[in-house]
């Protein structure tokens, strides 16, 4: 019995350093973060908005566990699939400035969620247009992985890729009508 506790005890304090929980809240959320589907309205809301218009970078950063990460996945230059690690610091320090400068809107038209106890995954089909209303520069598919801590929902990390020439988003995943 004593060596099934010194093991037990062994793999806990080996694991330990690897189990990671959710950051403390920075703020209170006009979203309903204890919903997958709040928390996902939440991260298209936050990067979304017209030319000149701030992001809420208050609520995005809320929305992430503690080394998140953003995956963008495509086509390089030289034609071979390439993709890369972003923090949530990352993207708005890239990004934002292009945001606010372009204007940015990104919408869920579709999304299939698959859930298993804490863990959730949601793909995610998006339009991306400059202005409300405007001409849709872009659509894809964000991968969204999520934690629930028992109280709300995190984004773990997000992976996604854009449509392309000979490649759209399958029917499954395109907008039901």
């Amino acid at each position: 019995m004593m060596i099934h506790k010194n093991i037990m005890l062994a793999l806990l304090l080996f694991f330990l350093p690897y189990y990671v929980t959710a950051q403390p809240s920075e703020t209170n959320t006009k979203y309903d973060l204890t919903t997958i589907d709040g928390t996902i309205e939440a991260l298209y809301a936050s990067i979304s908005g017209e030319k000149g218009e701030q992001r809420d970078w208050v609520t995005f950063r809320n929305l992430f566990t503690e080394g998140a990460k953003l995956i963008p996945a495509g086509i390089s230059p030289d034609g071979n699939f390439r993709y890369r690690y972003m923090s949530p610091e990352d993207y708005i320090q890239n990004s934002g400035p292009w945001l606010v400068e372009n204007g940015f809107i990104e919408e869920e038209i579709h999304h299939e969620t698959d859930r298993f106890d804490p863990i959730a995954h949601v793909f995610s089909t998006y339009t991306s247009r400059n202005t409300a209303g405007g001409e849709i520069i872009d659509r894809g598919i964000n991968s969204i992985q999520l934690f629930y801590d028992g109280d709300r929902w995190w984004v773990v990390n997000i992976y996604w890729t854009g449509e392309r020439e000979g490649h759209p988003i399958p029917q499954e995943y395109n907008a039901k009508d």
